[in-house]
């Protein structure tokens, strides 16, 4: 790896190397290939993602190991209600030695940056951390910081629990490029973990498990220049239009998807046109992104929600109505 950081790349090595990630994540996390692959998908179009599963489905494993094969530096932020802005960010401090005010970095400056139950955080928090994610900078005190390149933000929710939770309205949910959502294991997968685990496996050490760099922070940049040339056609633009436009046309939806939504959904289905060999985007590129991407930018109505409708079955409906193109 050492070459590797100090060279810059081509795009087919930078593409190697990203697919080689999965396998080492693989090592650590067992039954997760979803949701490694989204991880990477966000890197390469420079976005963040919602991770969503119950405890134990090793979110936390997930991110430390993925920062362990990439070789760059990840931090975790157990998001509580009364964590403040200044402890995600950061804020300036007396220097004992000097008698002046220095900036402190806070946690988010990082590459890799796991907000654990942010929905736990109150909102001006979760505002705060958001404006890092869309700026990449902070700002305090007048002085702008720039935030490491490449930088990601996973944050986690419980869908189980929410009592003293404070849920993200739409128009924050809509600044993650994609929402995962990490199944509890299948039962062969599940019987892995525990072989592992009685063989010696601790969570807490990624490198013991195997798991190594094999990529860096170059692969990423050089991979987000290579998916910034992959290729869409403009049968597959209005693919992508029709797609939210026929959301908003939903009676069971009070909110579809919105122009940036569909920016994202173009954006995601590059990002794994590219990681999967190719230069072009197709309809399945879309398609196979398009849950990742739209679910959680939807509002079910009321009555649709009473009558236990779930947002994942209309968006389902909407991709089935849009023609495809040939």
């Amino acid at each position: 790896m050492d070459q590797a950081r100090t060279t810059t790349p081509t795009a087919e090595e930078a593409r190697a190397r990203l697919g080689a990630v999965r396998t080492e994540v693989a090592k650590a996390v067992v039954g997760q290939d979803a949701a490694v692959s989204g991880l990477l998908v966000a890197l390469l179009c420079g976005g963040h993602v919602l991770m969503e599963g119950v405890p134990g489905t090793a979110k936390t494993l997930l991110v430390r190991s993925l920062a362990g094969a990439l070789d760059v530096d990840t931090r975790r932020v157990q998001f509580t209600p009364d964590l403040m802005p200044g402890d995600i960010t950061g804020s300036m401090v007396i220097d004992g030695q000097r008698g002046e005010l220095t900036f402190r970095e806070g946690p988010v400056f990082t590459h890799l940056l796991l907000a654990d139950e942010i929905n736990r955080t109150p909102p001006k928090t979760q505002s705060a951390l958001l404006e890092a994610m869309e700026e990449g900078q902070v700002s305090v005190d007048g002085t702008t910081h720039r935030l490491p390149v490449p930088f990601l933000v996973a944050a986690t929710q419980n869908p189980v629990e929410h009592e003293g939770t404070y849920p993200l309205p739409e128009a924050q949910l809509d600044r993650f490029l994609l929402k995962v959502v990490l199944p509890v294991p299948e039962r062969d997968d599940e019987l892995e973990i525990l072989r592992r685990h009685a063989t010696g496996f601790d969570p807490r050490d990624v490198a013991g498990a195997g798991v190594r760099a094999v990529a860096g922070a170059a692969d990423v940049l050089a991979g987000r220049r290579a998916v910034a040339a992959v290729q869409v056609a403009p049968e597959i633009l209005a693919y992508v239009v029709d797609i939210a436009r026929a959301t908003r046309r939903l009676p069971s939806l009070s909110l579809g998807v919105s122009p940036r939504g569909a920016t994202a959904l173009l954006h995601a289905a590059r990002a794994w046109a590219w990681l999967t060999g190719r230069d072009f985007v197709t309809p399945d590129d879309v398609k196979a992104l398009a849950h990742a991407t739209l679910a959680h930018r939807l509002g079910l109505r009321p009555e649709a929600e009473l009558e236990g409708v779930e947002v994942g079955q209309v968006l389902t409906a909407a991709l089935d109505g849009v023609p495809v193109p040939r």
